[in-house]
């Protein structure tokens, strides 16, 4: 088997997927604790969906970078969220299941009338679940995936401060000064370049689950904020780095087998909670 996987690593386009998928998976894990505690984590889902709906459209007029419309579609999609919630008509929640349900069935519906393929049904299935896209990525969105991650997890080294304190307590944060809803955008904004990246790794459906998995797993074990997110983090590069190695070896879908070892790590993070409970 290790021979196996020695074997497989010789092709470049593993070693793309597997870099862009530790990058995506160490990203997903930054906000995601700040996401968990808001109570905002439904919004990966539905800009997931928006983005669905974006990559339908850049198919159909084929567009041959799908991220130059996607990523500025998903980007406006997140602020329009963030703007909707905060009116006292259309709360988060609301706002959230309207816009994801919208842009899903929209997205389906172009695909179906304006069919270019002779797939549809497998270019569906691909966006949603991410069967085969992170292993057909080329060079150069490899390199624009890093450049992106390599923003996002400077933004959150950059703004920790801000972040941390509009996390936990957002009208003390906005009394003493704090620009909370330029944070609160800057956040919404990161959350967007995040699922668009996530798409080729776990599809549009399953992208929740980098989001929240590793931040709910960490809580388990921890319940200081820093050592909590630096869990996170660990936890995901590793159930992703895992999801994607069994993946290979085994021919399982990559966003799937991806999901199921953070689900897995959960478990297993639920059981050490007792254990240390137990004895404490």
């Amino acid at each position: 088997m290790i021979d196996k996987l020695f074997l497989y690593l010789q092709y470049p386009f593993v070693r793309y997927a597997v870099i862009v998928g530790v990058l995506i998976a160490l990203c997903s894990s930054l906000l995601g604790v700040t996401l968990v505690l808001k109570r905002f984590s439904f919004i990966g889902d539905g800009l997931s969906h928006v983005a669905f709906g974006a990559m339908a459209i850049a198919t159909v007029v084929n567009v041959s970078n799908n991220m130059l419309l996607v990523l500025p579609i998903t980007i406006g999609s997140a602020i329009l969220l963030l703007r909707t919630g905060q009116n006292t008509k259309i709360k988060g929640d609301a706002a959230i299941a309207m816009i994801s349900v919208a842009s899903l069935a929209f997205g389906y519906l172009l695909m179906n009338i304006f069919s270019t393929s002779s797939n549809l049904s497998g270019d569906v299935c691909s966006t949603l679940f991410g069967s085969t896209s992170i292993l057909t990525l080329s060079k150069q969105e490899v390199w624009l995936c890093i450049a992106l991650s390599v923003m996002v997890l400077l933004i959150f080294v950059l703004f920790y401060n801000k972040i941390f304190a509009i996390t936990f307590d957002e009208t003390f944060s906005k009394a003493a000064g704090i620009r909370t809803n330029a944070y609160n955008l800057l956040i919404a904004t990161v959350i967007a370049v995040i699922i668009v990246l996530a798409m080729n790794l776990v599809g549009s459906l399953l992208i929740s689950a980098l989001v929240i998995f590793p931040a709910l797993s960490s809580m388990k074990l921890y319940k200081n904020f820093k050592s909590v997110t630096v869990c996170s983090a660990i936890i995901s590069v590793i159930c992703a780095l895992a999801g994607l190695l069994i993946s290979i070896l085994a021919g399982t879908p990559v966003g799937s087998t991806i999901v199921a070892a953070d689900v897995a790590m959960f478990a297993i993070c639920c059981v050490a909670e007792k254990v240390m409970g137990a004895r404490a």
